[in-house]
């Protein structure tokens, strides 16, 4: 039928059957003309119902859509012409065959239907359709075939139809131009004005090949790459989208999987119900049965508690993220499984290859054929393989947003009983390691399908080849696969027992460096350095051990391959004799081999991945379906009468315990101020807890009218601006905001701080003063504007007249809230006759209630504890006396302190109950503000300060340093250091045996050629034995040294690893414990332990693995080169270009790689840090109810993560296709080679050179992936380097050691002694002189910067001399070790430091003391009771950051540590700011008998502390302004006059 249409013949073999083989025209002109038609008309309709559904605005036009239409019409006119042609000729002749009549109109309509798909994409963003790009290139392909016939016909001589075929040309090169054009992606005016993302706009050749990434590439080779330069992400990528489908999906699985958790805890209860009853007691069992019974159920209880057999809603997190996920992963799978398809097409084409060389008979044309089958069919597998790779790992990038988003919403809402049993570095975990878990198998998750597909495809093919004797290699794999599992096994367990250690070793670390300082006075580095190397010895024996099992793993790996090979080749060769091995059989079946080892090398892999996920399942599970608070007891009325009212309230922390609020009925009027009083712990903030709704209740409600604002006592400062903090998300009211400022106090601080209100506050406000930053807190409550208040004791961390300001313009009753509700918890005893209201309670219940007067006549316990501290109220409520018209540059608490005086804020990890929510950050921003007061509020009046000295101030204020991200190369420098610390000798050795393992590679594939040699050899007769034994013999002998030499490095490699851990960590920590204080000052904590965690972890176990990786890839390709070179080297030539190619690629690939990880990892602390912050600021976000915005940046700042990491996947996308390609190229000039000089090879060399060109590939990829790998792991190195240098302070123990009795008398002398805190800034102290004399006990006074604790800090050389000097007994300080002078001091800190670990621990590291005495220093400090009642004594576990003590507790410990060293000399830096009066008391009268003999320095907050002093000093500017017994001072008319005057001491006797 077909020959009638063509009128010439359709089909015939001998066309194909000759050395210049062509096909029929009439099959050029049908089937090659109709397929490219077919393929666009089929999909056409679908393709432009997608256009119209995804359709946005129309664009303008732009030149390149012209000129498309230009060609397409030109098309349309050569086909029009065309049908004329033939029209015309029909009308003068004979009729010609009908198809000259129906192709011109097919293209005609086809060409008018690209005219409107055309037309119609100008309303996509994306212009380029996909299915015209495949359209063309198949009409090329198709065409070209016609075209070559058309020429041959040209050239015979026969130009019958010449118009004909011009026209056919013509069309061709317009077709071959259209295809051109299509590759340039067009950019309209509005897509570049809508979004600078070009991958959006990117062609369809753009989009596969991702060129629209090159600009970027050549950006970061030229310079390196910052944030602005990194695209934005597609809309699909965004946190905030992918959130909403994940949230969706979610909310419906769980509701299932809490069904049936319902269900599993019915079944429970029904058989422990029937368990019950079968043992029902009957009245006659003994006494003992019960005493089991009862202690079975403590077990149960236990059991229960330590969360074993907890339940909570399961698996549903998997579903969830399949069904959010499902587009992709569908994508996915097909790329796979072409990719998978084709991997086995190309053996089948070295079979066919191998055949063609070894019979001379086939025509030349079939091999050039097949060497472009090899070309394409790589070429395919490339773009399918990429294109997997791209989504597994985009899906893998969006699991890790969507996991991270969620569980930062579900912390917003978390109830705090929930939240405590996960520490911010748990709940920091879920979001980094096991949301990292799940990328990390997101990558690889088809393999759950690929790898058996492969493994039996493999199978399937082998057994064509080798017949049943695969089976002997087969069983051998089978074999290696459960030892793989059991050692992978064992590994896993290896992993889990070093997390643990790292997470002890980091919690340790951070607890070391929050309380560095306390390290540093008492000189106990020593027993925490020995503390963390016992820790860091058995992570290094695991790490050790890890490494041998990982060497047995690879030198399995390695050997498996060689075994299976050799088994299978000895089996088959013996079965029967007739069996030769050939060429083709045998390098068929290795390449075969070869893809078998992948799927065989990652199932174990991936199935211990899957473990880990299955952990990380469980606990992301439990944490995103833990109970939300109960806020159901708290209702917001609007129409109440009362702001607040408290109906029979009962609330709890823990339901396990005593309720902290217990039956509280109150009712609060609206516009009073009420203040709250009690002691400490009777459940003043759990009751301002219970009204946000923190806590969870019991019975009883409160209602509230209107919004509240929150002011915590321990204030919560966010990184970034003043004004940010203040202004907390609201719109800027200027008016408003200077008065709040005016109010708060703030406005002297911010003509201080450097940068006004834009000056940037360090994370936990590091660089304010305590004062500071409760003033701020204030200010950011005030400006809320909202109807209640809550002021948790919001005046303890100022000074008092700062106090006073604060209460008279804020607080009280003509302050700036004076219309507002205002719930005051409060210590300032002074100011209580100002409220409307006094609410006094006692343990959580409310003991009495009324006005002041009304409390007063009363005479219960408010009066009673009101007389017992009147007499020292004077010293607490300075501001109460005064002359009344404070001028108000005096509220100038805002002298930036120096940098000692910055509080080194703990992060606090743990959150916890009760007291824990009254400190829910730390106690040391409270207690540290203590130094920033300025009780001398007439100091100023003397000594003025000159505003030239203030403007000094500022210069290197800028505390905390930006860390630095390298950029460019890493320094040769770096990879020395590493190679140094894991030893010369070892890695020449290393090296020599893996040098081994090629050789032999080489050697046994040479071999290898030689043995399929003998089927020629040998074809008509009998195969000797003796030929074939030596054949086998050598083979696996070469097999095995390959194995062997890779064993031999790994091992050699393990050891030097651990070796170069071991020496980076100790040289690390060595350092940082002997870097100066000012060093702590200014990095922040974080920065430190990240070199400990991240950059050791690296060190551990990263760069060992990239770095054996590279070796051996870098071998194995030189080894591939030189073999394919040897057997053909002609191949030379192309080798050359090719690698100036790859390396001029690699070098613009890596430079980008390496900025954009790091980019990465610069972008990811901002994620961690802002997540710390909103868990311990989540009560004030809560009670401002600010959490949507909180949650709107953090997906902003995950967004900024993401486009990084998505741009490093694309540059790695970017490589492979152009590595691929040369790998591909390599391929295909290899077999084009052997076809040209196919007279002079043989069987064996082709098959040597294909199938070691077609490995390649893979091997060359992963080589650029290596050499970026570890160029960005090495970068640890330099970090910890960076740290390995830091400046050290003093020698610990220097030759000259003092005697041993030294100091016997302690005296102390100052002469002319300066001191600065870091080479900018101005003299802390000028030029002190002075003398203190035995057992003299000497008060330190002075305003905030006076050098208070400065001095401190220059006797135990914390702080070095700029001049003069320091002797203790005639002794210079200076000259002895540092160890050596603070071993001999004690100081009774300000902020009182405990360290997780027992009791006896943190008052004794060294083991010093006996019980006995350690019993007896906590008599004398009044802890001897409450010790005795801990569960363990001495043993008791004290929490991190002693959390389960309360600050007074922690103060008397500090006591403690002090008796127990009793020297000499004893500071008390501000020690008892912190507590209340009673406890003031203890410390005082037991330091006063304890310490009678000694010489106190006691640097004083509260006047009456120190006017038993037998000398007071006035410091001022760093000058001594009066030193005297406080009599003598009293009489004169000084500063420290005014002082006292102040504080309403106007003689010793009002002061006692």
């Amino acid at each position: 039928m077909l020959e009638e249409f063509c009128n010439s013949t359709f089909w015939n073999d001998s066309y194909l059957d000759r050395s210049d083989a062509d096909l029929p025209l009439c099959f050029e002109q049908t089937v090659l003309v109709w397929i490219p038609l077919c393929f666009l008309w089929l999909l056409a309709p679908w393709h432009l119902f997608h256009i119209y559904k995804s359709r946005t605005k129309k664009s303008s036009l732009t030149s390149l859509y012209l000129t498309k239409q230009v060609l397409v019409v030109l098309l349309l006119i050569t086909s029009v012409i065309e049908l004329a042609l033939v029209l015309v000729k029909s009308g003068s002749q004979t009729t010609g065959p009908a198809v000259q009549y129906t192709n011109p109109c097919l293209f005609i309509v086809t060409w008018l239907l690209v005219l409107v798909i055309h037309h119609c994409k100008r309303w996509c963003i994306q212009k380029d359709s996909w299915i015209l790009f495949m359209f063309w290139i198949l009409s090329l392909v198709c065409g070209i075939f016609q075209l070559q016939t058309l020429i041959r016909i040209l050239l015979k001589g026969n130009n019958s139809n010449l118009a004909g075929f011009c026209l056919y040309f013509i069309s061709y090169g317009i077709q071959l131009l259209t295809v051109i054009i299509s590759s340039i992606s067009e950019r309209t005016p509005e897509t570049k004005a809508s979004s600078n993302n070009p991958s959006a706009t990117a062609s369809f050749i753009s989009s596969i090949t991702f060129s629209w990434f090159d600009s970027i590439i050549f950006k970061g080779y030229k310079r390196p790459l910052t944030l602005e330069d990194v695209w934005d992400l597609d809309e699909d990528y965004k946190t905030q989208e992918v959130t909403k489908i994940f949230v969706k999906h979610m909310d419906t699985e769980v509701k299932k999987a809490r069904k049936e958790l319902q269900k599993r805890r019915q079944k429970r209860k029904s058989l422990e119900t029937s368990e019950a009853r079968m043992n029902g007691l009957n009245s006659s069992q003994s006494q003992d049965n019960l005493v089991l019974e009862d202690m079975k159920q403590k077990k149960k209880k236990k059991k229960s508690k330590s969360g074993t057999t907890e339940d909570y809603a399961k698996s549903w997190l998997i579903k969830t993220l399949l069904k959010t996920f499902r587009g992709v992963l569908m994508k996915s799978f097909i790329f796979k499984l072409i990719q998978d398809i084709l991997t086995f097409l190309s053996p089948q084409l070295l079979k066919l290859m191998i055949s063609f060389i070894s019979d001379s008979s086939p025509y030349l044309w079939k091999g050039y054929i097949f060497s472009v089958l090899f070309f394409v069919v790589a070429l395919i597998q490339s773009f399918c393989l990429q294109w997997y790779f791209q989504y597994c790992f985009a899906l893998g990038m969006t699991v890790r947003t969507t996991l991270m988003a969620a569980v930062y919403r579900k912390t917003m809402t978390i109830s705090n009983n929930a939240r405590k049993q996960y520490t911010v570095g748990e709940t920091v975990n879920l979001m980094s390691v096991d949301a990292q878990r799940f990328t990390d198998v997101a990558n690889f998750i088809h393999l759950i399908w690929s790898c058996p597909l492969q493994i039996v495809l493999s199978i399937i093919f082998l057994w064509m080849e080798l017949g049943p004797s695969i089976l002997a290699g087969l069983g051998l794999m089978i074999l290696l696969i459960p030892l793989n599992g059991v050692l992978a096994t064992k590994s896993r367990a290896i992993q889990v027992e070093n997390m643990k250690n790292k997470d002890s070793r980091l919690k340790l670390m951070n607890e070391i460096l929050n309380g560095i300082k306390i390290l540093k006075y008492f000189a106990w580095e020593p027993s925490f350095i020995e503390k963390i190397l016992g820790i860091r010895k058995t992570e290094l024996k695991n790490l050790r051990s890890f490494a041998l099992l990982q060497s047995v793993v690879v030198f399995i790996f390695n050997l498996a391959p060689v075994m299976v090979s050799v088994t299978t080749f000895t089996v088959y060769v013996l079965v029967d004799e007739n069996n030769v091995l050939d060429a083709q059989k045998a390098f068929t079946s290795i390449t075969l081999f070869n893809i078998l080892r992948f799927p065989l090398a990652m199932l174990p892999m991936l199935i211990s991945s899957m473990l880990q996920v299955s952990v990380s399942t469980d606990r992301l599970e439990k944490y995103l379906t833990g109970d939300d608070l109960d806020a159901s007891n708290i209702r917001r009325d609007v129409h109440s009468d009362k702001a607040v009212q408290f109906h029979e309230a009962s609330f709890t922390w823990d339901r396990a315990i005593q309720p902290a609020v217990q039956d509280v009925t109150l009712d609060i009027k609206t516009g009073q101020l009420v203040a709250v009083v009690g002691s400490v712990g009777c459940g003043k903030s759990s009751l301002m807890a219970a009204m946000l709704g923190e806590m969870e209740p019991i019975h009883g409600h409160i209602t509230i009218k209107g919004s509240i604002a929150y002011v915590p006592q321990q204030s919560w400062i966010q990184n970034g601006t003043v004004k940010d903090n203040i202004l907390f998300g609201s719109p800027l009211d200027e008016k408003r905001y200077q008065e709040v400022l005016e109010a708060c106090a703030l406005l002297p601080d911010l003509k201080i701080l450097p940068g006004g209100d834009l000056t940037e506050i360090g994370e936990k406000g590091i660089n304010l003063s305590g004062g500071q930053k409760q003033r701020i807190s204030l200010a950011r409550a005030v400006y809320s504007n909202s109807d209640i208040y809550i002021l948790d004791d919001p005046l303890s961390a100022v000074d008092s007249h700062v106090a006073k300001h604060l209460f008279t313009k804020v607080i009280g009753s003509n302050g700036l809230l004076k219309d507002k509700t205002r719930l005051l918890v409060t210590h300032g005893i002074h100011f209580l006759p100002q409220v409307d209201e006094i609410v006094v309670l006692a343990n959580g219940t409310i003991a009495e209630k009324g006005s002041y007067n009304v409390l007063m006549a009363n005479r219960a316990t408010f009066a009673k504890n009101l007389k017992l501290y009147s007499k020292q109220s004077s010293s607490e409520g300075e501001a109460t006396v005064g002359d009344g018209d404070e001028s108000e540059d005096e509220d100038d608490l805002g002298l930036i302190p120096s940098v000692e005086e910055i509080p080194n804020e703990a992060v606090n990890l743990t959150l916890r109950r009760e007291n824990s929510f009254q400190r829910t950050l730390s106690q040391r921003s409270r207690s540290d503000s203590k130094r920033h007061r300025k009780s001398l509020r007439n100091s100023l009046k003397v000594v003025n300060m000159k505003p030239k000295q203030r403007e000094n101030e500022v210069k290197g204020q800028k505390l905390i340093e930006k860390e630095v991200v390298e950029t460019g190369k890493v320094k040769f420098s770096v990879f020395l250091k590493y190679l140094n610390a894991t030893g010369w000798w070892l890695i020449i050795f290393i090296l020599l045996a893996y040098m081994g393992n090629s050789v032999a590679f080489m050697g046994s594939n040479f071999w290898l050629s030689e043995w399929t040699n003998d089927a020629q050899k040998y074809s008509n007769q009998t195969y000797p034995t003796s030929e074939r034994d030596l054949r086998i013999g050598i083979y696996a002998v070469l097999g095995f040294a390959q194995g062997l030499f890779v064993l031999l490095a790994t091992l050699m490699s393990a050891f030097g690893a651990t070796h170069a851990s071991r020496t980076l960590h100790m040289q690390l920590l060595d350092n940082i414990f002997r870097a100066p204080m000012s060093f702590f000052d200014t990095t922040p904590t974080g920065r430190i332990v990240n070199r400990f965690a991240n950059d050791i972890s690296t060190v551990d176990d990263i760069i060992p693995a990239s770095f054996r990786s590279w070796i051996l890839c870098f071998l194995s390709i030189i080894s591939t080169l030189i073999m394919i070179s040897v057997a053909t080297p002609v191949f030379i030539i192309i080798i050359i270009p090719l690698t100036i190619i790859y390396i001029f690629i690699q070098r613009f690939y890596v430079a980008t790689s390496r900025q954009l990880r790091r980019l990465d990892s610069v972008t990811k602390s901002p994620i961690y840090s802002h997540f710390s912050e909103t868990v311990s600021g989540l009560p004030i976000i809560r009670a401002f109810e600010h959490q949507q915005r909180f949650l709107k940046h953090c997906e902003k700042i995950i967004d900024t993560n993401i486009k990084c990491v998505f741009s490093w996947i694309i540059s790695n996308r970017w490589l492979a296709i152009r590595l691929e390609l040369i790998g591909n190229l390599v391929v295909f000039f290899s077999a084009l080679l052997i076809v040209i000089y196919r007279e002079s090879l043989k069987g064996d060399v082709v098959g040597l050179v294909l199938s070691n060109a077609l490995n390649i590939t893979q091997t060359l990829n992963w080589l650029v992936r290596m050499t970026s790998e570890l160029e960005t792991n090495i970068v640890a190195v330099e970090r910890i380097q960076e740290y390995i240098k830091v400046k050290n302070e003093a020698l610990w123990v220097t030759e000259k050691r003092p005697p041993v009795d030294w100091p016997s008398k302690g005296e102390i002398r100052f002469t002319d002694f300066q001191v600065r805190y870091r080479p900018e800034l101005d003299l802390t102290l000028q030029g002190i002189t002075c003398d203190i004399k035995s057992a003299e006990k000497v008060g330190v006074v002075g305003r905030t910067g006076a050098g208070k604790s400065s001095l401190t800090n220059c006797l135990f050389r914390i702080l070095e001399a700029a001049g003069g000097q320091i002797t203790i007994d005639g002794l210079d300080i200076a000259s002895i070790g540092l160890h050596d002078l603070r071993n001999k001091l004690t100081i009774i800190p300000q902020d009182p430091i405990l360290f997780s670990g027992n009791l006896r621990m943190n008052l004794d590291p060294f083991n010093k003391y006996s019980d006995e005495e350690i019993w007896m220093a906590l008599e004398l400090a009044h802890l001897k009771p409450y010790v005795e009642g801990l569960p363990q004594g001495l043993l008791y576990e004290v929490s991190e950051a002693g959390d389960n003590f309360s600050v007074g507790q922690k103060q008397l410990l500090c006591l403690g540590r002090a008796l127990l060293r009793k020297s000499k000399i004893l500071i008390m830096d501000e020690a008892t700011a912190a507590v209340d009066l009673e406890t003031d008391n203890l410390i005082q009268s037991t330091i006063r008998k304890e310490f009678s003999d000694c010489t106190v320095i006691t640097i004083a907050h509260r006047l009456h502390t120190i006017m038993d002093s037998d000398r007071i000093m006035v410091l001022d500017s760093g000058k001594i302004v009066e030193y005297d017994s406080p009599d003598n001072l009293l009489q004169r008319n000084g500063p420290f006059y005014f002082m006292a005057k102040d504080a309403g001491i106007e003689s010793l006797d009002t002061s006692l």
